[in-house]
C-alpha cells in the first residue's frame, strides 16, 4: 500500500486500509500507548499516527511492508538501547519486525520515560 498518496485525518484512517494482521498489531501498540500515558493528544503528524502531550510530540508509529516503525526519539532509543539491541533502530527510530511478536512491555517503559521526560519540560 503506498501511504505516501494519502492525506489521513484520523488514526483510525490510518490503520484501516491494512491487512488484519497488521491493524490488529496497530490497535494493540495505540491501546498501550494510551494506557501508559492517558492523557495524551491523538493526532496525524507527518502523516503517521502521533501522540502529543502538554503540546510536544511524545511519540509516532507507522506500518511498513515488514516491520512497525516506533519513534520515541533519540533520547527514548538511547535510554533503552540495551533493551533494544535485537531490534534495528536509528537516531528516533526502532524497527520491530511483523514476523516477531511486537515487545508491547518495552514500549510501554519507552512512554513512560518519554511522560516523564515531556513533564519534565514542561513550562
Amino acid at each position: 500500500m503506498d501511504k505516501s498518496k494519502i492525506q489521513f485525518k484520523t488514526i483510525d484512517d490510518y490503520i484501516a486500509p491494512f491487512p488484519k494482521n497488521v491493524r490488529n498489531i496497530l490497535k494493540e501498540l495505540r491501546l498501550a500507548i494510551k494506557e501508559t500515558a492517558p492523557k495524551v493528544e491523538e493526532t496525524i503528524s507527518y502523516g503517521i499516527p502521533t501522540f502529543d502531550l502538554n503540546g510536544r510530540h511524545l511519540v509516532h508509529f507507522a506500518a511498513y511492508k515488514n516491520h512497525i516503525g516506533f519513534y520515541p526519539t533519540q533520547s527514548g532509543i538511547q535510554t533503552f538501547k540495551n533493551d533494544l539491541s535485537s531490534f534495528k533502530t536509528s537516531t528516533g527510530t526502532i524497527q520491530f519486525p511483523l514476523n516477531k511478536p511486537i515487545p508491547f512491555d518495552l514500549i510501554k517503559k519507552i512512554v513512560k520515560f518519554r511522560v516523564k521526560e515531556t513533564e519534565s519540560r514542561k513550562e
